[in-house]
């Protein structure tokens, strides 16, 4: 059974209307994000949403996964929240692997504020689902 991306990904997806619209880019073994949190991603006043933290930490460790030739799902995330994030600051998300074996990839991440203070930090397990080829993934019996 082959899975086709459809450009659709909330984080990344670039056909998605309401998505963040993520760009990523590879650094050495880390993979980096910068996002500008905007009103409609406000959680409490002047505040990003926790959930979109979130979402961002596990998007960025995702691409990590790609960065070996496969895609793979989360299977477990553990977050910190340890500063709020405001509204309208440029944050830098980043991440790299910790451990890589054949169907698991151990990881962490995290958000910086412009001061280079840690504001969110996760670790995360991702399952490896199937192989990166030109645009489509390979389901892995």
């Amino acid at each position: 059974m082959d899975f086709y991306y459809d450009h659709m990904c909330f984080a990344c997806g670039e056909k998605n209307p309401k998505g963040l619209h993520l760009k990523f880019q590879a650094d050495g073994d880390k993979v980096k994000t910068v996002f500008t949190p905007q009103a409609e991603h406000e959680g409490y006043p002047g505040i990003m949403h926790g959930g979109l933290i979130t979402t961002v930490l596990d998007e960025v460790m995702a691409r990590c996964v790609n960065l070996l030739g496969y895609h793979g799902v989360t299977a477990r995330l553990e977050l910190r929240f340890r500063e709020s994030i405001p509204i309208g600051t440029e944050i830098t998300f980043e991440a790299k692997i910790i451990n890589a074996r054949k169907k698991v990839v151990d990881l962490e991440a995290k958000a910086y504020l412009p001061d280079g203070k840690v504001a969110a930090e996760a670790t995360s397990r991702f399952m490896v689902i199937g192989k990166m080829e030109a645009g489509k993934m390979i389901h892995q019996e």
